[in-house]
């Protein structure tokens, strides 16, 4: 499993946090901001999904 995986992944708990936040409190910048940190894990993961797809088919 690639870091990038894990670092995705954890990017995207803490955006749901701080999105959730955002709207709890009414923070339309602190909700954004959440919102943007979400999706960046998002990439993030998918980047370590393809490392390891292309790691998994130069091992066969």
């Amino acid at each position: 499993m690639d870091k990038d995986r894990v670092e995705g992944a954890a990017k995207q708990v803490k955006g749901t946090i701080k999105e959730a936040v955002g709207k709890v409190t009414g923070d339309a910048k602190t909700q954004a901001e959440g919102r943007a940190e979400k999706l960046a894990g998002k990439v993030q993961n998918a980047v370590g999904s393809a490392k390891d797809a292309a790691r998994d088919a130069l091992k066969k």
